[in-house]
């Protein structure tokens, strides 16, 4: 009889251990997808402590390229575009004081982009913006504002992922942000024309081409 409740016991586990595998399977698969989501959702920036809730959950990075307030798809500029506030002096990442209005010309359009070393999504978009640079370096200037980060940790990026345009830190620098914005979550992208106007704008992240279709459409 011992021998048979030995027995019985051994099949049991024998037969729990096929259970036990697939509950860790499962769990794995559940684990994954959570991260995956948390990938793909932008991390949120709030300048503010006290800023509200709701403005953050505003921002709709996942179809963020698409046509917002007076932008359409066809036009190169929104209908009520205002004028770029180039009214700032900032550090680059030497620490050399630089003024923004020193980058307008004329001849090329701008593309101001509000990032973060600490932002996946932020980082995403770089490859693409360093492609945007080198093709269109005759018409375009990129601008990389680096919202909080130190100019050692934003330099370090910087040479990375082998950023070919001007980095400028913003750390302690809400003004430039309230000029913009207001700017709930980053990445946030700015285009303005050759003539000074905000064009279009981006809250959230966006593929290259639709970055690239609107930035031709102005050059």
């Amino acid at each position: 009889m011992e021998e048979n409740r030995s027995g019985e016991r051994a099949n049991d586990l024998q037969n729990d251990r096929p259970n036990a595998s697939s509950n860790m399977r499962t769990i794995a698969v559940a684990a994954t997808a959570i991260a995956l989501i948390g990938i793909s959702i932008p991390f949120v920036w709030q300048p503010h402590e006290d800023a509200p809730v709701a403005a953050a959950a505003a921002v709709t990075p996942a179809a963020s390229h698409e046509p917002g307030e007076g932008q359409t798809e066809g036009g190169a500029c929104m209908a009520n575009a205002k004028t770029a506030n180039w009214d700032f002096k900032l550090k680059d990442l030497d620490g050399k004081e630089v003024a923004l209005a020193s980058f307008k010309d004329p001849n090329k359009v701008v593309l101001l982009n509000f990032w973060a070393t600490w932002c996946g999504p932020c980082k995403a978009e770089i490859p693409g913006f360093v492609e945007l640079q080198e093709k269109y370096k005759d018409k375009l200037t990129i601008i990389g504002y680096s919202v909080d980060d130190t100019a050692e940790l934003a330099k370090k990026y910087a040479a990375e992922y082998k950023m070919n345009y001007p980095i400028l830190l913003g750390e302690g620098r809400e003004d430039v942000q309230d000029a913009y914005g207001p700017i709930w979550g980053i990445p946030a992208s700015f285009i303005i024309s050759k003539d000074g106007k905000v064009c279009r704008k981006h809250m959230g992240i966006a593929p290259k081409a639709v970055f690239e279709k609107e930035l031709v459409a102005l050059m």
